[in-house]
């Protein structure tokens, strides 16, 4: 489910400098929750850094690839690996996951952190968990069958977010398991530079009709996911950001240029 607004702190070096603030109320600021936010950056990749505990009680971080299973990563792991040695003795277990890099600062760039304990899945979950992994890394179909090999699922119980400077949520493993990932999000580059390159002024007229700053001079798309677009806005007073929401979330990427049509005529009424 959306939410209006996310909880900040200030946990991270390096945090957004003050922005101006908007100077009316932006018309639909609705975003995607934390627990959406962490499934779709999950299933952007296949790969992140595992923290295990080792039998001095020592941390150990090692870098693994994985696959999911209804949003719980599915890992196959060397039980020669220190981290597969972990595992065994401590179920334990977070993974660090970055999503494809999107800015040239890392810290601007979007991550979760997943942590839980991991369980050897058995059965029919053994079979689709094997699936699910060879689906996601299909180089593990030359080990994966091995006796030397185990595989594991993070039981997910705590989730943190963060989506760059300012912006960072933390969820429940249930709420993480009960959302699904965006499906706008992972498509929207091209769509995302036609609308800068093409539509910058429709962006700016949003802007200053819908997203709060209607001293904006200019602005540019950053993001687009089901619910809205997030806009980098330029003023007198300096840069900032905003959002702009959809009339109704979106069920698919080809609903996107519509979208952003709709906004454009209410932006302009």
């Amino acid at each position: 489910m959306a939410t209006a607004g996310q909880t900040r702190d200030h946990g991270d070096p390096g945090d957004a400098p003050t922005i101006p603030p908007p100077l009316t109320e932006p018309a639909n600021p609705v975003r995607p929750s934390a627990a959406e936010e962490a499934r779709t950056i999950a299933a952007s990749t296949n790969s992140g850094t595992l923290a295990t505990l080792t039998s001095d009680g020592d941390p150990w971080a090692s870098f693994v690839t994985y696959g999911l299973l209804g949003g719980a990563p599915v890992l196959c792991v060397s039980n020669l690996a220190e981290h597969g040695r972990n595992l065994a003795g401590d179920p334990r277990a977070s993974i660090a996951i970055v999503a494809p890099a999107t800015d040239s600062d890392p810290l601007a760039n979007a991550r979760i952190t997943l942590a839980g304990r991991v369980e050897a899945p058995a059965g029919p979950e053994r079979d689709a968990a094997r699936e699910a992994h060879l689906a996601a890394v299909p180089a593990a179909k030359y080990y994966i069958d091995y006796s030397d090999f185990t595989l594991w699922v993070l039981r997910v119980s705590r989730v943190r977010w963060v989506g760059g400077y300012g912006r960072m949520d933390s969820t429940s493993g249930e709420a993480y398991a009960a959302a699904e990932p965006d499906p706008v999000t992972p498509r929207a580059a091209g769509a995302i530079a036609h609308l800068n390159d093409d539509h910058a002024e429709s962006l700016a007229a949003m802007a200053r009709s819908l997203g709060g700053y209607p001293d904006t001079t200019a602005a540019t798309c950053t993001g687009a996911d089901r619910y809205g677009l997030d806009l980098r806005v330029t003023t007198d007073r300096g840069v900032a950001y905003t959002r702009i929401g959809y009339a109704a979330p979106l069920a698919s990427i080809d609903e996107l240029r519509s979208a952003a049509v709709e906004l454009t005529r209410r932006a302009l009424r």
